[in-house]
């Protein structure tokens, strides 16, 4: 089973209680914050291009990237008609572009998807090089407490017009890795029912444990918020937002 194949088709209408535009705002506001005045942006994992467009109507020299082909290409089509916008297929592990940037960023817990120390200071440490001096780097993640006790060894089922799924997970207390089973069911055209299968696997981290390997790799200032604001992070937060200025 593949992540982010078939589910690519439906993500736009199952992620439809994100505010993207309302997102892009709250970056613009981190930026204004810290007074620095970004135009070259990295956008890692960047999904079907939701953040993107927004940025990419604000006129930054935005590059973008994903692994998953079928993510890109729904990018494609929201991004393929801005002059300022480079899509590319990358790991966020690995990554390697020819340019630094002024801001990195990276949304929706793409970083809870890195799931061993090494692969997840690899990628601290692409992002730290590929940024110029006093760049800064934008990134959520899922907190500890979301995928252990809402997530974790939970099962959700939604039944929409034409789409039935249902969400088993499975909480691995001496791994800290949340493993989620999702069965589609997508109706077609002719009132008929297609079924697909994906697993996705997150790792819970804890703020100091990031802060610590974000320092390791050469980060100078690190602060971390509960998503969408600059209030401190509470115990029962479900998202967190991370900066951290080269």
């Amino acid at each position: 089973m593949d992540s982010y194949g078939g589910f690519a088709s439906l993500y736009d209408e199952l992620m439809n209680d994100f505010d993207y535009e309302e997102w892009a705002k709250y970056i613009e506001e981190i930026y204004k914050r810290y007074n620095l005045k970004p135009k070259d942006i990295l956008e890692m994992a960047c999904g079907t291009g939701n953040l993107s467009y927004y940025l990419a109507k604000k006129r930054y020299n935005l590059v973008c990237f994903d692994l998953s082909q079928e993510m890109l290409t729904k990018a494609y089509e929201k991004l393929g008609r801005f002059n300022n916008v480079k899509i590319l297929n990358q790991n966020m592990i690995n990554f390697n572009i020819n340019k630094k940037f002024d801001s990195v960023i990276s949304i929706c817990d793409s970083m809870n998807y890195i799931t061993t120390d090494e692969e997840l200071a690899n990628c601290f440490k692409n992002v730290y090089n590929h940024l110029k001096p006093n760049g800064i780097f934008i990134f959520d993640i899922n907190s500890y407490y979301k995928l252990k006790n809402i997530i974790g060894n939970n099962t959700f089922i939604e039944d929409r017009e034409d789409i039935f799924y249902t969400w088993q997970n499975y909480y691995d207390n001496n791994k800290d890795i949340c493993e989620f089973y999702l069965t589609f069911f997508e109706e077609n055209k002719e009132g008929l029912y297609s079924r697909f299968d994906e697993v996705h696997i997150e790792r819970a981290y804890k703020e100091d444990f990031i802060c610590e390997k974000l320092l390791d790799v050469g980060f100078t200032k690190i602060d971390f918020y509960n998503a969408f604001t600059f209030n401190k992070k509470s115990d029962s937060d479900e998202r967190v937002n991370f900066i951290a200025i080269k």
